[in-house]
């Protein structure tokens, strides 16, 4: 077991960002950032990170749009191949699950890419129920839901030319990190498991980000049921996360995570299949949920990464040492950065990536 810091050059960046909330509160984050907004209209594939792939090119990294049913739903997702990618070959092959609110155009398909060009075959696709994936009343957010999107994107993937099954990985980013922990502690054909800035979508409804509404949990529960009462009875469905706010309300959110998120997701890699409302109902089955219940069933090699000045650093934190069931593991903190800078600043996800691949290169070596 390591934990280590790595120092990276620091920057001030005036950022872009999601904003969830339950009830009165917000839940993801916002940032100060001076990078340029990405227009997904100017992609062909509608990504909105630097560097994304506007053709297919022989010998580069290739990006395949695929779709696929899980649970009668179409799911839309894409598929990296690598450099020199030979379908009659085996490759290794990593699952990425997306962030709360997100699609797999952003930060997803950001590593999915970098991991491609460092010879993996990557997928991620948008959460069902989100994005452009379906199923209805839009917008539901559940943990079996997320959970089972997992499940779902290594059963197709395992079928696309070319993958190698016996070497298959799976890295989660925010939500997608606490939801990559909990498809792990069942889904055997997952190999070694990676979180960045991993996000306990479970903790943070019930409790409050930092635990800062635990006075309200009930008040919120009730809401949340009257919300499921109204759906069934055909009424309208209710949101939480909804909000429109300007750049000086922006500036005045109380968190890193709201501040930068809202920045992030809203301004400078909006794609419009993103957003941060939920239903309401989806309370029900968030605030009885949690990320690291029964999480020494883990049994592989686990890499856990957050910014050393996230102000989600707590969760990774706290899940990390309940990881009982591995004693392959690690703790990597990425000095200086903060949650949603991990997504797309160039210092940070190279340092990200360069613990990334060599902890992917040695779990899922041939065989």
């Amino acid at each position: 077991m390591a934990i280590e810091i790595i120092d990276t050059r620091r920057r001030d960046f005036l950022g872009a960002g999601a904003l969830v909330i339950s009830g009165a509160m917000l839940g993801v984050s916002a940032m100060t950032t001076t990078a340029a907004a990405a227009d997904y209209k100017q992609n062909p594939f509608t990504l909105v990170y630097d560097g994304a792939i506007i053709r297919n090119e022989p010998g580069k990294v290739n990006i395949h749009p695929v779709n696929y049913k899980l649970n009668g739903l179409d799911i839309v997702a894409n598929v990296y191949t690598p450099p020199g990618y030979d379908p009659a070959k085996k490759h290794p092959t990593i699952v990425l699950a997306h962030p709360n609110g997100g699609v797999k155009e952003q930060t997803t398909g950001l590593y999915a890419q970098r991991l491609a060009e460092r010879g993996f075959i990557t997928i991620t696709a948008d959460a069902a129920y989100q994005g452009g994936s379906g199923g209805e009343p839009r917008n539901t957010d559940k943990p079996q839901f997320r959970i089972e999107d997992i499940h779902g994107m290594a059963d197709f993937i395992s079928r696309f030319p070319g993958v190698d099954t016996a070497r298959l990985g799976l890295f989660g980013i925010c939500g997608g990190g606490g939801y990559s922990l909990a498809a792990a502690k069942t889904d055997k054909r997952f190999k070694a498991v990676a979180t960045l800035s991993m996000f306990n979508s479970g903790r943070v409804r019930r409790n409050g980000f930092q635990d800062s509404q635990m006075e309200t949990i009930q008040q919120r529960l009730q809401q949340a049921s009257a919300a499921r009462a109204q759906e069934a009875a055909g009424g309208e469905i209710l949101y939480s996360g909804d909000a429109n706010l300007t750049d000086a309300q922006i500036d005045a959110l109380p968190f890193d995570l709201y501040r930068q998120g809202y920045h992030y997701y809203w301004r400078t890699h909006a794609h419009p299949g993103s957003t941060f409302r939920y239903t309401t109902s989806s309370l029900m089955d968030l605030m009885r949920w949690d990320a690291t219940g029964e999480i020494a069933l883990i049994d592989v090699p686990l890499l856990m990464i957050a910014g050393s000045e996230a102000d989600t650093l707590y969760l990774t934190e706290d899940a990390f040492p309940k990881a009982t069931g591995t004693r392959d593991k690690e703790l990597f903190k990425i000095e200086g950065a903060k949650h949603i800078e991990t997504y797309w600043v160039p210092e940070y996800v190279e340092a990200a990536l360069s613990r990334l691949k060599p902890f992917f290169d040695r779990h899922l070596a041939s065989t």
